[in-house]
């Protein structure tokens, strides 16, 4: 980096440098393999035209999509190189490399156009290498998004993240749906953001490209059987539209601590820009705004390799972090709206939701900031001022269905459903000499942003569904006014449902009251309505939280149900069970 980076470039190239650093950190010892890093996947569907992306270990000299009955049309493809992606010593990767190492990966992406509305379109992508050899996919299928009235056939799924069942759990969605025409994923797609190979091929054979297109190899042990499954070959053929969940948010950036560490130690962007601040005249003397903005974000956190990744609408204050779309009879409003995770435990030694370390009472750099909010969405924050106008649009009241995607559930009977979702308000206790005794975090009930801004806007514009995910289990709830909650992320394993004896671990003596039981917004969670699984009493479950069933659902708009169905992982062969039904009116 000295010779790159020299005195004369200035802070504005030390800035910039985080776009430059991959190159200098690339390692690449043998010559990439001859084959594509993913199958194609679509994106960003209008009713002219889709996009078609895929992914190479190679830069190449040519990129290009053949589509049409005989694969007789051709487009060329845009390449990007992804800035961020790397792999560390906990990479699950044959040779992973022991500190943190640049990976270097290709982004293709063509747009496909002139082809009918309302048909399937067969397509080819092929990549040329730097030593001339060509690299082709299958050929499989596209459609631009579906005229209103098309009948559609819609999965709802998220919190991937690598866990056991998920490769169980999409080859059980294409053996159930065939073939889907979206995917809606309400976030946590993978663990470490930055982490390559949880995008493209960690070595257990269960990373998020693979499981999605069939292309898995993942060895599931329960009991005394182990089945290999596959995933589906879903988004081949299906546009995807994903949520930011807190899984796509990397934290401050650094080439020495590990990148789970490095994800974990994400703080607010106010913290970051007041250190900026104390330290400008080293940082920044000339204050140019490229390097304000470039410290801030590897300071705080960033979601950019989740950006480089997808290509998705963009409202005009957020960027593709939230936006709507139309497709078909569906108008769909992906929300922002995820905290940091951080432990519930309350032991000194925990940095976590409700306390500081006790060891870093005096390490203001050390603070975690309680489980802070990405993105605001309180009233009057831009995220907000765009739904408003949103839901006003001619696009949101002219649709037969309105579906909102968010990650955090507003309501839930899962441990991340607590404490409310409201910025931590941090309390120091001092001793009689000023020492610090104590650094907890109180999470205001009144204040919640969900009960109190976002629910009932949503529901006086009428949506139909608030679907979400972040707890790892299966519930669903319907409000007063009639508005749907499903939370269907009991996919690949599940953190549990706190009902009955179960509490979670929450502070007691605090200012606040914590729910240790129940959705803690009040709502009584519905029992399935078609085969609901059993307390040891007999009694109805309302809710599925498994590591040996794993449950997807699914949205047909013909009928306007939502159908949620389970696999017992433990009984290989056994048949797939529908277990709940609603519509949405």
């Amino acid at each position: 980096m000295n010779v790159l980076f020299r005195i004369q470039w200035g802070w504005v190239a030390i800035a910039l440098c985080w776009a430059i650093v991959p190159i200098v950190f690339s390692v690449s010892a043998m010559p990439a393999p001859a084959k594509l890093l993913t199958d194609p996947f679509l994106q960003l569907p209008t009713a002219t035209s889709v996009n078609v992306v895929w992914f190479t270990e190679f830069a190449g000299t040519q990129h290009w999509v053949t589509y049409g009955d005989r694969l007789e049309l051709k487009v060329l493809a845009q390449t990007s190189r992804l800035q961020r992606t790397r792999e560390d010593a906990e990479s699950n990767l044959p040779h992973p490399p022991a500190p943190p190492t640049y990976r270097p990966i290709w982004r293709h992406e063509a747009t496909v156009t002139g082809i009918p509305r309302n048909t399937r379109t067969a397509y080819q992508v092929t990549s040329v290498r730097e030593d001339g050899q060509t690299v082709s996919s299958r050929q499989f299928t596209l459609a631009t998004a579906p005229s209103p009235g098309q009948p559609m056939t819609i999965l709802l799924t998220s919190d991937h993240q690598l866990k056991p069942m998920v490769a169980a759990n999409l080859q059980k969605v294409q053996e159930t749906a065939g073939q889907v025409d979206l995917v809606l994923v309400a976030g946590d797609l993978v663990d470490v953001p930055d982490r390559a190979s949880e995008w493209f091929d960690d070595a257990a054979g269960g990373a998020f490209f693979p499981a999605l297109q069939g292309l898995a190899h993942y060895d599931l042990t329960k009991g005394n059987h182990t089945r290999r499954y596959r995933g589906g070959e879903i988004i081949q053929h299906a546009p995807l539209y994903t949520a930011l969940g807190n899984h796509e948010v990397m934290g401050r950036f650094s080439l020495s601590r590990t990148l789970k560490e490095q994800f974990r130690d994400a703080i607010p962007q106010a913290i970051a820009a007041r250190r900026y601040e104390d330290q400008i005249e080293t940082i920044n003397p000339t204050e140019h705004p490229a390097v304000q903005a470039a410290w801030i974000k590897n300071h705080s956190f960033n979601t950019d390799t989740y950006a480089e990744i997808f290509t998705l609408p963009e409202s005009p204050f957020g960027d593709e972090r939230y936006y709507a779309v139309t497709f078909g009879d569906l108008r769909l409003i992906v929300l922002y709206a995820t905290t940091v995770w951080r432990s519930p435990l309350l032991d000194p030694e925990t940095r976590g939701k409700y306390r500081e370390r006790a060891t870093d009472f005096d390490q203001p750099d050390a603070w975690g900031w309680g489980q802070h909010i990405f993105e605001p969405i309180a009233k009057g924050s831009p995220q907000y001022t765009w739904l408003e106008q949103e839901l006003q649009s001619p696009e949101f009241q002219q649709a037969k269905y309105k579906i909102v995607m968010l990650h955090n559930p507003p309501h839930s009977l899962g441990e991340n459903s607590v404490p409310a979702f409201t910025d931590p308000v941090q309390i120091i206790e001092r001793d009689n000499q000023g020492h610090i005794t104590a650094i907890r975090y109180e999470y205001p009930t009144e204040q919640d942003y969900f009960t109190r801004d976002l629910l009932p806007l949503l529901e006086k514009a009428g949506v139909q569904l608030v679907f979400c995910g972040h707890s790892h289990l299966w519930n669903r709830f319907v409000s007063p006014g009639g508005m749907h909650f499903l939370e269907s992320s009991n996919v690949g394993n599940s953190y549990g449902a706190y009902v009955g004896d179960r509490q979670r671990r929450v502070p007691e003596n605090y200012q606040e009251r914590y729910a240790a039981v129940g959705d803690p917004n009040g709502l009584t969670a519905v029992v399935p309505t078609i085969a609901p699984l059993q307390d040891d009493t007999g009694h109805p479950l309302p809710y599925i939280a498994s590591n040996d069933l794993t449950v997807f659902s699914l949205f047909d708009s013909d009928r306007g149900t939502v159908s949620s169905y389970y696999f017992d992982t433990r009984k290989p062969d056994s048949a797939i069970v529908k277990f709940d039904e609603f519509h949405l009116d």
